[in-house]
């Protein structure tokens, strides 16, 4: 089953105001659960939202790691949502934890501003950040901004997967460049050379 299938969205008035509701239905068309996700403002700011999302990146590493299963997480940049999906060998499944269950929609005075994965940054469209089962995340950095153009970065560590956040926005990470006097000894062994084992081990 694909998040194609899975996930579409219509509108529903709430309060008086339209509101996105996500509607998980089957291949075949059947409704499976059909909610409305209020965007709840009240009490709501960049710092609480931010740390919410980073929250949410380690329950998803946690997740990936405890399952031993990749976990995609798909990001709406246009919609203000974001969910994950449980690769399971060809299908994707609804994570089992409750709170997972349907997307998540940032409160309507935040939103994404950009996010960037590895060297491509998008500033509309979706987004898929990958959870890897050894506990390694998609180098990422994303941008949340409020109705007042405050800036929250939010980083994943590519070697430590250590998520860092911030007040400002994150420069992306300088090309990683090997010295001159180090690059020879990473070149490749030839092929026609063997190297020679210690003495009294065997090949």
């Amino acid at each position: 089953m694909t998040v194609e299938t899975l996930l579409q969205t219509q509108l529903r008035p709430v309060g008086g105001h339209a509101q996105h509701s996500p509607v998980w239905r089957s291949s075949g068309g059947f409704t499976m659960l059909s909610l409305v996700v209020p965007r709840i403002s009240l009490g709501e700011n960049l710092g609480s939202v931010g740390r919410r999302w980073v929250g949410a990146m380690k329950s998803f590493q946690e997740m990936a790691m405890l399952g031993q299963k990749t976990v995609r997480l798909y990001v709406d940049i246009d919609r203000s949502m974001y969910w994950p999906m449980v690769i399971d060998g060809n299908e994707e499944k609804i994570p089992l934890e409750p709170t997972w269950a349907v997307p998540i929609v940032l409160p309507e005075t935040v939103r994404f501003t950009d996010i960037q994965i590895g060297a491509t940054i998008k500033q509309a469209g979706r987004v898929d950040i990958f959870f890897y089962p050894n506990g390694r995340i998609d180098p990422a950095i994303v941008h949340l901004t409020d109705g007042n153009n405050n800036i929250m970065g939010i980083f994943v560590e590519p070697v430590t997967t250590m998520i860092r956040i911030t007040d400002h926005r994150i420069d992306p990470p300088k090309p990683f460049t090997i010295l001159e006097r180090i690059r020879p000894l990473l070149q490749p062994v030839t092929p026609a050379i063997r190297p020679a084992l210690p003495a009294g081990v065997q090949k």
